[in-house]
């Protein structure tokens, strides 16, 4: 009796001290006003736009493992001699940023269970974030007005590429000291600043002495705040913009379907938090990753081989493998061309296309209305065949980047191989583009025949004649209304030959990329009610039939 009455006591202040302190803020800030309408939001509960929860729960992991691991890590590379738990590394001379690496995961309460999973969470987060950009690039939720959230996408993807590989490189064992000095070379490339920026972030030559301090404080302190402060920012937009929705009934480019916040969202986002946080922590309880101990310490005069980086800097490693070995000398400089194009010209050209794509596309559209309807990738054939033959590219070069030991394991020469991989990067990208854009063309084609015959329904029937055929069935309205519900835009009309080159260039890329489809057959009554849900938000009435 005296416990519940206790009990009861502290739930009452405990409520008081809350209504208290939310009154006094809710009297200087619209806080009401602004949970009402946060609460009330409504969410998508398709399964492919919980990629970006992923990405942010990967990302609270993230942050909990590296303040626990700030606190034992030294980003020091003086040298001592090691007397720790480890005894084959004993009394070999090593940097302290090894040593307390090496302490964290030997003698430290739980230190390599940290490490694992925050490694683990790196790999999730870049993996969650990668793909989430890509369902963005083919449902075409990049455009307007969404153009600015995809500049910070790819803003985000680029920092949290920085991120992993400060991450990977702190540890100052051989297999990241072979990564930072790949770095070193990438930086001495560049055409006349490449040495003094090289001594600059070095001090000096490589290795250098300072540059640890520098990286750790970037990993630690300078990224993680760009990347929550773009992740707000990401999160303010989507909530204000709302979210892209597949086509159906009653969905349109003026309004949002889905479940509201409170409860079905928290509650499902809740679980899924966990659910990343229990894989992680299972992943960095049972699979081993980066184990530091079996490289060793960096040495200026050794090199790890028979491993390879992350796969997210992967695509770099083998672009380099594959360049050629082209060098110019040029006023007195020499171009380092083997490696200022793969590691400077290819990822700055990835990116600039990432960046400009969204504007790009418009451009050749002209178009300049709202757009909130998911486009299916079979329904814009040209788009999807180019981000799949640019997956197909970033494949061979991932592979690429471990030529070596492909070669040991199938017995082949390495030059050999790699002249299969230049090959591959060359017509790997073609021969997608062109299958990937002839089977979004065949969907297209099987659903006209859908929308003529009906489907298949399995029943088999004799004619009076004896001849066999089976019955087909009509498709139902909704799934009619998922066919013909398609966003996508018509080719501008021809130029005259009169007009600029530019002008003649955009009309022939327009044709080019939205003039492959199949036209498929459309009721008058589900014309208008697909151009009435497809009207953009700022137009006061939909054209006229």
């Amino acid at each position: 009796m005296l416990f519940r009455r206790t009990t009861e006591r502290v739930e009452r202040n405990a409520r008081h001290v809350t209504l208290s302190a939310y009154t006094a803020v809710d009297g200087r800030a619209p806080v009401s006003e602004a949970l009402k309408t946060l609460l009330r939001k409504a969410f998508p509960d398709h399964w492919s736009f919980l990629l970006g929860e992923i990405a942010l729960y990967s990302l609270v992991v993230l942050v909990l493992t590296g303040t626990y691991l700030t606190m034992y890590f030294e980003p020091s590379m003086s040298r001592r001699i090691y007397d720790g738990s480890y005894a084959p590394l004993r009394g070999l001379t090593m940097s302290d940023a090894y040593a307390s690496t090496l302490n964290i995961s030997f003698d430290v309460r739980g230190g390599l269970l940290i490490r694992q999973i925050h490694h683990w969470g790196a790999l999730v987060f870049l993996a969650a974030l990668g793909a989430h950009l890509l369902r963005v690039f083919f449902t075409g939720a990049f455009r307007r007005p969404r153009e600015g959230n995809w500049v910070i996408g790819v803003t985000l993807f680029m920092l949290a590429l920085l991120e992993g590989f400060g991450g990977y490189s702190l540890p100052d064992d051989l297999l990241s000291g072979t990564g930072l000095r790949t770095a070193n070379t990438i930086v001495l490339s560049l055409p006349v600043v490449g040495t003094y920026l090289g001594f600059f972030l070095w001090g000096g030559s490589f290795p250098g002495h300072i540059l640890l301090t520098r990286l750790y404080t970037v990993h630690v302190l300078f990224v993680p705040g760009l990347l929550i402060a773009l992740i707000g920012l990401h999160l303010l937009l989507v909530v204000y913009l709302k979210h892209t929705q597949w086509p159906a009934p009653g969905r349109t480019n003026r309004n949002a379907v889905g479940q509201p916040m409170f409860p079905h969202f928290i509650a499902k986002s809740t679980g899924l938090f966990l659910m990343v946080f229990a894989v992680l922590t299972l992943l960095g309880g049972l699979a081993q990753i980066n184990p530091i101990w079996a490289f060793g310490p960096f040495r200026g005069d050794q090199d790890s081989t028979d491993v390879q980086p992350d796969w997210y800097v992967g695509f770099l490693e083998g672009a380099l493998r594959l360049m050629p070995p082209w060098e110019t000398n040029l006023a007195g400089h020499t171009l380092m061309w083997n490696v200022l194009v793969p590691a400077v010209v290819l990822p700055g050209l990835l990116f600039l296309v990432l960046y400009a794509y969204p504007f790009f596309e418009r451009w050749l559209t002209g178009d300049l209305t709202e757009h909130h309807l998911c486009d299916r990738p079979r329904d814009v054939p040209t788009r999807t065949a180019l981000g799949v033959a640019a997956l197909v590219g970033y494949a061979v070069l991932l592979a690429a980047g471990g030529n070596d030991v492909f070669a040991s394991l199938f017995q082949v020469s390495v030059g050999a191989l790699t002249w299969i991989f230049r090959v591959g990067l060359v017509l790997g990208p073609i021969v997608a583009f062109l299958v990937t854009k002839r089977i979004c063309l065949a969907m297209q084609d099987h659903e006209r025949q859908l929308l003529v015959a009906g489907r298949e329904s399995g029943y088999v029937v004799q004619s009076v004649y004896g001849g066999l055929r089976e019955t087909h069935e009509p498709l139902s309205a909704d799934h009619r209304y998922r066919v013909l519900a398609r966003d996508v835009p018509t080719p501008l009309p021809p130029a005259d030959a009169a007009a600029p080159r530019l002008a003649r260039l955009r009309v022939a890329l327009s044709a080019w990329y939205f003039g492959d489809r199949v036209e498929l057959p459309v009721t008058r009554a589900e014309h208008r009610q697909i151009e009435d849900a497809e009207r953009s938000p700022i137009e006061r009435r939909s054209t006229p039939w």
